[in-house]
């Protein structure tokens, strides 16, 4: 038995025991990650560059590939590192700011996501008041308010969660650190308080989504009332990625945390991670510009004048 004043690091699950399958692991997060780094580099590249993609819709995108980057860089890199030098191994002071990134992203990205379907709402059912409902400090406040209150739901529960006694043991059941598996190994009541948190947290996270539900009901009632085939065509193609994003978001994360315990095992269990914390990252930026045509425009310009410069030279 151990209390938390004598844990200086933590046993993070490894994937797998056999030394082939870590390098696989290896070379498999580190495509899937240069892939996050490629898509996410490009969209942030390409809207800061491209004068016609400053609008609101683009400058969340924006903060969208930056709170993707974060969030994957703050995971894959570890767990790479630990399958390559076959180690389990995190120090107690990387466990909590893994733990402090990671929510504070997620958390962000998610009340991000919300600010962006009220940006479709109000460019497809509002479109006379766009101007004014977001204009470009409006926008900033926005997102600001996103980041600034991921960071404070990260504070508080990494916080409350590194202040319980920890008495059993220094085993993670998961490839990264994360609230729940530090709370198993909790020796004290008191982490009833970091579960009350949780709730509190829960339905706020329930009111975005259903604020992104009724947004999305009257845009679909908004759009089937366009006569015009084209124009229903043009509507659908904005909102059709951000759909998608916040379906992909949400429903690893649900099932990743909802899963009947009696139905997981430790490899169920590491796959449905993966899903939640390292594939939405990856593949957002496809998601954004497979059906943006001034998107994919803009990059195709943005890499044909770099690749133009980088044969100058």
């Amino acid at each position: 038995m151990s209390n938390s004043s004598s844990i200086t690091q933590f046993l993070l699950l490894p994937f797998t025991d056999t030394r082939e399958l870590q390098l696989l692991h290896f070379w498999l997060f580190l495509g899937i990650y240069l892939a996050a780094l490629l898509g996410n580099g490009l969209i942030i590249i390409t809207i800061a560059w491209d004068q016609h993609l400053h609008i609101p819709m683009y400058f969340f995108l924006l903060n969208l590939a930056l709170l993707d980057l974060g969030s994957i860089s703050t995971i894959v890199p570890k767990s790479m590192a630990n399958s390559l030098w076959d180690t389990e191994v995190i120090s107690y002071t990387g466990c909590a700011t893994q733990l402090f990134l990671f929510a504070f992203l997620a958390s962000a990205e998610f009340y991000l996501l919300t600010i962006m379907s009220y940006d479709r709402y109000v460019a497809i059912c509002k479109p006379l008041h766009y101007g004014t409902l977001l204009g470009s400090r409006a926008c900033v406040h926005m997102a600001a308010a996103a980041w600034a209150a991921g960071f404070l739901y990260s504070l508080l529960h990494t916080v409350n969660t590194f202040s319980l006694p920890l008495c059993k043991g220094n085993a993670l059941g998961q490839f990264f650190c994360e609230i729940p598996q530090i709370l198993k190994l909790s020796c004290s009541h008191s982490y009833l308080r970091e579960l009350g948190l949780i709730v509190v947290s829960a339905c706020l996270t329930f009111g975005c989504f259903v604020f992104i539900v009724l947004s999305y009901v009257q845009i679909l009632r908004a759009v089937l009332r366009i006569p015009s085939e084209q124009g229903r065509h043009k509507a659908f193609s904005t909102c059709f990625p951000h759909l998608a994003v916040v379906s992909l978001f949400v429903s690893t994360g649900i099932f990743a945390h909802l899963k009947p315990p009696s139905t997981s095992s430790p490899s169920l269990h590491l796959v449905v991670s993966i899903l939640y914390s390292v594939v939405p990252p990856a593949v957002n930026p496809l998601i954004y510009s497979m059906r943006n045509q001034e998107l994919k425009e803009s990059i195709r310009k943005v890499m044909t004048v770099y690749f133009s410069k980088a044969v100058m030279k």
